[in-house]
C-alpha cells in the first residue's frame, strides 16, 4: 500500500462523507437493511475467509479467548444481520435540533445534529467490527476507513466486498460515489496504519479499538483527535452487606460469560467481613469454569490453596482477557473506591451489595464511564444500552465516555437565520 493511495482514499471517502451527510434517514434505512440482507446472503463467503484466519491464528499459537474474538459462525453472523437491522430502524440523530433560541437583534439561532465527517477505525481481531462500524458511520452520516488488524484480514476484506456490493443494487444515484464512504486498507503492516494516522487534512477523528499497544501507538502517531479505549480492567466489588447467591451469580457472569472482551471483569474485590465466608465458595464456582486465581496474601491465607499465585502489582493493572482473575481482600468500601480509581482504566465497575446508601457512595465515587449496582459488567455494550450497536466503549472524558453509538458519533454546527440583520 502506497502513500498515494491511502492519501488518495482519505480523500475519496471526504468526498463521499460530504455526500453522505445529504442522504435522507429513509435512503440510510434502506441501504443499512441491504447489508443486513446481504450478510445473511453471503455468510457462507464470510465463513470460508473466517476459516482461514481461524486457521492462521492457531499456526500462531493466539491464546483460546482470543481466537473466540475472531471467530464468526452462522449464529454470529445471524446477530450481525440483526444488529443491523436494528440500527437501520432506529432515528438517525443528523439533524435533531439540540437548541433553539432569540439571540440579538432577534436573530433566531439553531443549535443542530451534524456528522463527524470521516472517521478512521483501526481495530484488531473481531472482524464483527467491520460490520458494526460501517452500519454506525452510514446511520451518522459519516464517511469511514477501516484498518483492521492482520489476524482478521480475510474476513474484513470479505465482509467490505459484500457490503460495498449493495450499493450496485439500489437505488442510491442521486447520491454519485457515495459508495466512496466505505474504504477498506487492505494492508496489514504497521506503516499503512502510521500512514492513515497522517492524512489529518481528510479525516477527522481515529477510532482505535484493540489492545493496549495498538491504542498507545495510535496516539503517539496520529495528527488526528484520537477517541480512545486504552483498556478495559473492570472490577467487581463484594461490600460486607453482599447477597452471596447474587454475588456468586455476578462473578461468574462478568468473568466467565465471555472472558476476551473489555467488559469482562479483571479483578475482584471483597470486603473484609465477609472474605472468609464468601471467598472460598467463589473460588470454587470459579474453578469450575476453569478459572485461574491470582491473590493477594490474605485472600491466599483464606484459600490456603497452593494453586493460587501471588498477585504482584503488575496483575492489579493487567487486562488479561482470558480466564484469569485477580482477588484482593479490602478493609473498606473506600478502600475498594481507591483501588479501583487507583488501577481501573475508567471502563466498568460494579458494587455487589443490599445497603443502597454505601451503592450510592460508590457510584458517586468511582471515576468510571459505566458502574453498576447489583448487575453485570457485561452489560457495557451498545446494543443492551439501546443504542442499536456501538463503535467502542470510550474511557476518554471529551465528546464521548462509555458505549460509542449513533448520537456520539455526530457533532453539532449552529445554524443563525436572520432578516437582515447587521451588527452595531
Amino acid at each position: 500500500m502506497t502513500e498515494l493511495n491511502i492519501s488518495r482514499q482519505a480523500h475519496l471517502a471526504h468526498v463521499a462523507g460530504l455526500k453522505l451527510a445529504r442522504m435522507s434517514d429513509d435512503d440510510k434505512k434502506q441501504l443499512l437493511l441491504a447489508f443486513s440482507q446481504a450478510l445473511l446472503d453471503e455468510q457462507q463467503s464470510i465463513l470460508i475467509a473466517n476459516e482461514q484466519d481461524i486457521n492462521n491464528a492457531y499456526q500462531a499459537k493466539i491464546s483460546d479467548a482470543l481466537i473466540d474474538r475472531l471467530r464468526l459462525s452462522a449464529e454470529r453472523i445471524f446477530e450481525m444481520s440483526e444488529a443491523m437491522k436494528a440500527l437501520a430502524n432506529i432515528k438517525s440523530p443528523v439533524g435533531d435540533v439540540m437548541e433553539e433560541r432569540r439571540i440579538a437583534d432577534d436573530l433566531l439561532l439553531k443549535k443542530v445534529r451534524v456528522p463527524i465527517g470521516v472517521i478512521g477505525v483501526i481495530y484488531e481481531s473481531r472482524p464483527n467490527v467491520t460490520a458494526d462500524v460501517v452500519a454506525l458511520c452510514i446511520k451518522s452520516g459519516n464517511a469511514v476507513i477501516l484498518k483492521g488488524g492482520k489476524e482478521a484480514i480475510h474476513s474484513n476484506r470479505a465482509i467490505v466486498k459484500i457490503l460495498k456490493s449493495c450499493f450496485d443494487n439500489i437505488d442510491v444515484s442521486k447520491m454519485a460515489f457515495v459508495s466512496d464512504a466505505i474504504q477498506f486498507i487492505d494492508a496489514t503492516d504497521r506503516e499503512a496504519t502510521y500512514e492513515l494516522l497522517q492524512q489529518k487534512d481528510d479525516i477527522d477523528l481515529i477510532i482505535p479499538r484493540g489492545g493496549k499497544g495498538l491504542i498507545q501507538a495510535v496516539i503517539e502517531h496520529s495528527q488526528i483527535p484520537v477517541l480512545k479505549h486504552l483498556h478495559g480492567i473492570c472490577h467487581l466489588y463484594i461490600d460486607k452487606n453482599a447477597d452471596e447467591n447474587m454475588a456468586e451469580s455476578l462473578c461468574i457472569n462478568s468473568k466467565c460469560h465471555r472472558p476476551g472482551v473489555c467488559n469482562a471483569i479483571e479483578t475482584l474485590l471483597i470486603h473484609e467481613k465477609v472474605a472468609f465466608d464468601i471467598l472460598p465458595r467463589l473460588a470454587e464456582a470459579l474453578k469450575n469454569n476453569s478459572v485461574k486465581l491470582i491473590g493477594c496474601e490474605k485472600s491466599r491465607a483464606i484459600l490456603k490453596d497452593d494453586s493460587v499465585q501471588l498477585a504482584t502489582e503488575e496483575d492489579w493493572e493487567t487486562e488479561y482477557l482470558d480466564l484469569i482473575l485477580s482477588i484482593r481482600i479490602v478493609a473498606s468500601l473506600e478502600d475498594a473506591i481507591l483501588h479501583i480509581n487507583y488501577y481501573g482504566s475508567k471502563h466498568s465497575d460494579v458494587i455487589c451489595t443490599k445497603d443502597e446508601q454505601r451503592a450510592q457512595v460508590f457510584m458517586q465515587a468511582v471515576d468510571s464511564a459505566c458502574v453498576y449496582h447489583n448487575a453485570s459488567s457485561r452489560y457495557t455494550d451498545g446494543a443492551q444500552f439501546g443504542k442499536g450497536a456501538e463503535m467502542g466503549i470510550s474511557t476518554d472524558k471529551l465528546h464521548a465516555r462509555g458505549p460509542v453509538g449513533l448520537e456520539e458519533l455526530t457533532i453539532y454546527k449552529y445554524l443563525i437565520y436572520g432578516d437582515g440583520q447587521t451588527r452595531n
